[in-house]
Formats: C-alpha cells, sequence, structure tokens
C-alpha cells in the first residue's frame, strides 16, 4: 500500500529512501515470506533514527515520578510542575530531591536562563509537608533524618527561580515558595504556616524567611 504521510516524513527526515521506511508492526511486505518479526524489527530500528534525528531538538526532560518537568528553548525557561494533585502538591522527601535534582539540571543547561517552579491543578502550590511521612518520627528521629535538607540546597542554584504560586502554599509549600528568588502570585494565592495548630513550628526556613520578607510583625500575624 501507499507510505503514511508520517513515515514518508520519517524517511525524508532521516535520510532514508522511501524503500526503506518501515511499516507498522504486523503488516508485511507483498512477496516477504519472513513474518511480522521483520516489520517489528525494521520498525523499531526506523523509529530509533527518528529519536536520532530530533535529539538535538527536543524539549523533553528527564522523567521523574513526583514532579513534571520542561524546557522551553524558545523562551529559555524550564519549568518545574510539583505533580501530586491528589494530596494537593503535598511535600515529600522524594518529592523536594527531585525538585532539587531538575533545579540543578536546568541551572547546567546553557538553555536555561530562568526556572518556573509551580503546582499541578489548580487549588494548591504546595499545601504544606505530607504528615504520612512525618507521623511515625519523634523529634530526634526528624532531626537526624533531615528529611527535607534538600531544600537548603535550593539556594545554592545560580539561576533564578521563580515561584509562580496557584491556591494554597501553606507550611512547607510556603517555605518552599520563600526558598525561590522570586514569587508571583495568582489572586486565588493562599500564603501560611498553620505548624502552630499541629503544635510545631516551621522546620524549613519559614521562621527565618518569612520575617526576613514581610517583617517581624506581618510574619508573626501570618
Amino acid at each position: 500500500g501507499a507510505d503514511r504521510p508520517s513515515e514518508r516524513a520519517t524517511a525524508k527526515l532521516c535520510g532514508t529512501g522511501a524503500s526503506s521506511v518501515a511499516q507498522r508492526p504486523g503488516r508485511r511486505r507483498s512477496g516477504d515470506s519472513r513474518g511480522d518479526n521483520y516489520g517489528n524489527c525494521v520498525y523499531m530500528a526506523v523509529m530509533g533514527a527518528l529519536r536520532r534525528c530530533f535529539r538535538g531538538m527536543s524539549t523533553a526532560a528527564p522523567a521523574f515520578e513526583h514532579i513534571l518537568s520542561e524546557v522551553r528553548v524558545d523562551k529559555g525557561v524550564g519549568i518545574i510542575t510539583l505533580n501530586r494533585p491528589k494530596a494537593l502538591n503535598a511535600l515529600s522527601p522524594p518529592l523536594v530531591t527531585e525538585v532539587l535534582q531538575c533545579a540543578q539540571g536546568f541551572d547546567a543547561d546553557e538553555r536555561i536562563r530562568c526556572i518556573i517552579l509551580t503546582g499541578s491543578g489548580d487549588k494548591a502550590f504546595a499545601a504544606g509537608a505530607d504528615i504520612k511521612t512525618m507521623g511515625d518520627n519523634s523529634y530526634m528521629d526528624m532531626y537526624k533524618k533531615r528529611l527535607f535538607s534538600d531544600l537548603d540546597q535550593l539556594s545554592l542554584v545560580k539561576k533564578p527561580i521563580i515561584a509562580a504560586v496557584n491556591g494554597f502554599a501553606l507550611g512547607g509549600g510556603c517555605e518552599l515558595a520563600m526558598a525561590c528568588d522570586f514569587i508571583l502570585a495568582a489572586d486565588t494565592a493562599k500564603f501560611g504556616q498553620p505548624e502552630i495548630k499541629l503544635g510545631t513550628i516551621p522546620g524549613l526556613g519559614g521562621t527565618q524567611r518569612f520575617t526576613r520578607a514581610l517583617g517581624k510583625a506581618r510574619a508573626m500575624e501570618l
């Protein structure tokens, strides 16, 4: 049959002739007795060539489990999105580690001039730390494990980080926003340190950053 449009484009981009374009798995060339395995192998070979052709132009960033990352080369921007919408993007140690790793990767990428940090969904930027990760730990356990210590290293990233805050930025989420260089807040943004209701204090730098950013009186009010 006639080549599919995408197959012709693949052949053109990769410098192959129309006769060498792979067919979709499960289709046979007329008169070919070697079966579907041949088609599968050729298909995979051409798809590999296509990926190599586009590798230099791709804006895809490494995959993570708890965040989404994107590079917009035309804007010179790297975007990090906290991706735990069912938990209102609550901070967990693995999530904070991934944020730091991604930010460090963007910092080393010469195509990127600025980093944006935001949260998925409309309800929250990050509604605090995930209490489930801390519930069984004593004060000394938390002190020794330093579960969210990676957040301290975020300030070592040289490129400016903008926190694009949508919805709740409470507790650890508020502290994460303050760890960035700039905060761009939507009309729906709500900041606060409600840890006192749980009998704790802000443990990710909030007691220092809030007073520096807002002054003592406003910080005590929040």
